[in-house]
């Protein structure tokens, strides 16, 4: 009589963090890529281009923001780097084929669904350039390459002017030209699979109205960037630090003037 052993039962290796939590993070993927970073391009776009309006309006614009004083530290890592940090790290994770692609994706065509990881690289890369390039902060240790200023190029105090300058290279043009529109296609794309990964439209109908949605917008922000981007590179530097000393001198008196709360008023 023969007797025959039972197959000892394989254990089932557990699943990663990422695939046990992978609902809730593509929420706060998907939510990270819209509403801190999404809007926040779309803040800085239509900042940007109030140049075409003049040297002084622009420069008004760029003064309430650093206006913020010391909490401009906490609302840019608060809304703008951290919540971009997550949303570049976690669309690393998914192109690297670290996380599973079928809950944002399920639906997206071939074409969208590559344009959309190749536009998210050309991003971020640019991205990490314009900051580095024009950021006070970030910018400082590639202030100087060889004997080519790079880095911290932007100055609030002569925001005009000092934009314009970085800008001037034509290479850098076209650089910005492509991030710009890689971003602009992301985020906008970014809308329409948002839309799938949170169930809002999983008809045929209802993706193809959301498609015309993303297109406008897609459409509009291009219109917004390129015009930023061509307002620059009209501005008159020598004029526009004119301008902005102007507007300096003008902000000084007025900070010699205020008085806080409880202090005396200065004798002149």
């Amino acid at each position: 009589m023969e007797t025959t052993t039972a197959p000892v039962p394989t254990s089932v290796p557990k699943p990663s963090f990422l695939v046990r939590h992978q609902f809730i993070i593509y929420r706060l993927f998907s939510l990270a890529g819209l509403i801190p970073v999404g809007a926040y391009m779309v803040v800085h776009l239509l900042t940007n281009a109030s140049v075409i309006n003049g040297v002084s309006a622009f420069q008004e614009n760029v003064d309430r923001i650093h206006s913020l004083g010391k909490a401009l530290w906490i609302v840019e890592w608060t809304f703008i780097f951290i919540p971009l940090m997550f949303h570049a790290a976690v669309g690393w994770l998914i192109i690297s084929g670290a996380m599973p692609n079928t809950g944002s994706y399920a639906y997206a065509s071939n074409i969208r669904y590559t344009l959309q990881r190749a536009t998210g690289i050309i991003a971020f890369v640019f991205i990490v350039f314009h900051v580095i390039q024009l950021h006070h902060f970030f910018g400082a240790p590639f202030k100087e390459i060889g004997d080519t200023k790079f880095g911290a190029q932007f100055d609030p105090t002569h925001a005009a002017s000092s934009a314009a300058v970085a800008l001037q290279p034509l290479w850098i043009k076209g650089l910005y030209l492509v991030g710009m529109l890689s971003a602009i296609y992301h985020f906008a794309n970014g809308l329409w699979t948002q839309g799938i990964t949170w169930g809002i439209w999983t008809s045929a109908k209802a993706q193809q109205r959301a498609s015309w949605v993303s297109v406008f917008v897609g459409l509009l922000l291009t219109a917004v960037g390129v015009t930023a981007l061509a307002g620059f590179s009209f501005v008159d530097v020598e004029r526009a630090e004119k301008v902005e000393n102007a507007m300096e001198a003008q902000r000084a008196e007025i900070r010699a003037l205020d008085v806080a709360p409880g202090e005396a008023p200065a004798e002149h």
